[in-house]
């Protein structure tokens, strides 16, 4: 019992430090997309170019965006109290949902801009410089996802992930406001705002899949195709006769799977209690679960 628990402290430690350790990710998205967000707008301004000042707009919605990541991190890193007997583990998706809002409605505010820009007319298409910064933040942007992905298959974070999956979008919308600006040059004045609805759109869509993602775990949904993983593996351990029932939710990054398994009838408790601890500790092991918790029915 000792070295099981000890196990266990072990494992919630880990966990815990590799929230901290996402914050790394967190923090360098942050410092990132204010320095580009401060040269998109100038630049922008200075260039006349719709499409860069929308990239603009959207790295300054990553900004909130990161932010609500780097809190719910530490929020979830908070041990279990009074009030919260399974610890904080679901702030991190909480957090995400919240920054899907703010990107949403900047994504809102920059299609409309767009709109009244395109049908307002340019005669002038904007400056060169702008293409430069442009083609200069995407590569930025891309070096940031490379990172923060690794950074999330280390630590299984899904809001690293979901952080990193935005970096690679601004990479894909900045080298979008470069075509658009270069397709200007070549007497289609439209083509850049024409280029900020596209940038958006992106917005938009980045914003509804991380609500998507996070409404889904919030409300308890789980991949099929893991559950049934579980229900092979559970199959194959000496002892288990059938599985009446599996379910599985996550709380952050972690997930807690709950089964009722049968057992012959004719077991005594301490058999059965161990047939119960194989499947845990083969769940635990195969695919790192953070706690399992089986009932034992007799068939």
């Amino acid at each position: 019992m000792f070295w099981q628990c000890l196990e266990v402290r072990i494992l919630d430690d880990k966990r815990y430090s590799d929230l901290k350790l996402g914050e790394r990710g967190a923090i360098l998205s942050i410092v990132t997309y204010i320095g580009l967000s401060i040269l998109k707008l100038v630049i922008g301004h200075m260039s006349g170019s719709e499409a860069l000042k929308a990239d603009g707009l959207n790295n300054t919605t990553d900004i909130l965006a990161s932010t609500a990541v780097l809190i719910g991190l530490r929020l979830s890193r908070k041990p279990a109290d009074d009030d919260h007997l399974y610890g904080h583990w679901k702030s991190e998706m909480v957090a995400s949902m919240i920054a899907s809002f703010i990107m949403a409605v900047v994504g809102i505010q920059v299609l409309a801009g767009a709109i009244m820009s395109l049908f307002e007319g340019y005669s002038e298409p904007p400056d060169m410089i702008s293409a430069w910064t442009g083609l200069f933040s995407a590569l930025v942007m891309y070096l940031v996802y490379r990172y923060n992905k690794q950074l999330a298959l280390k630590i299984k974070s899904q809001s690293v992930m979901a952080a990193a999956k935005d970096n690679l979008s601004d990479s894909w919308v900045s080298i979008g406001a470069v075509i658009g600006i270069i397709g200007s040059q070549f007497n289609l004045a439209w083509l850049d705002p024409f280029t900020a609805i596209i940038v958006g759109i992106l917005i938009c869509k980045t914003a509804w899949g991380i609500f998507r993602e996070a409404s889904h775990q919030l409300t308890d949904g789980f991949d099929q195709e893991l559950i049934k993983e579980y229900r092979e593996t559970i199959d194959g351990i000496a002892g288990v006769k059938g599985i009446k029932d599996i379910k599985a939710r996550r709380y952050g990054n972690n997930i807690v799977v709950d089964i009722v398994i049968t057992v012959n009838p004719a077991l005594n408790i301490n058999d059965a209690h161990d047939i119960s601890t194989k499947v845990e500790k083969k769940l635990e092991q195969d695919y790192e679960i953070y706690d399992v918790h089986v009932h034992v029915e007799p068939n």
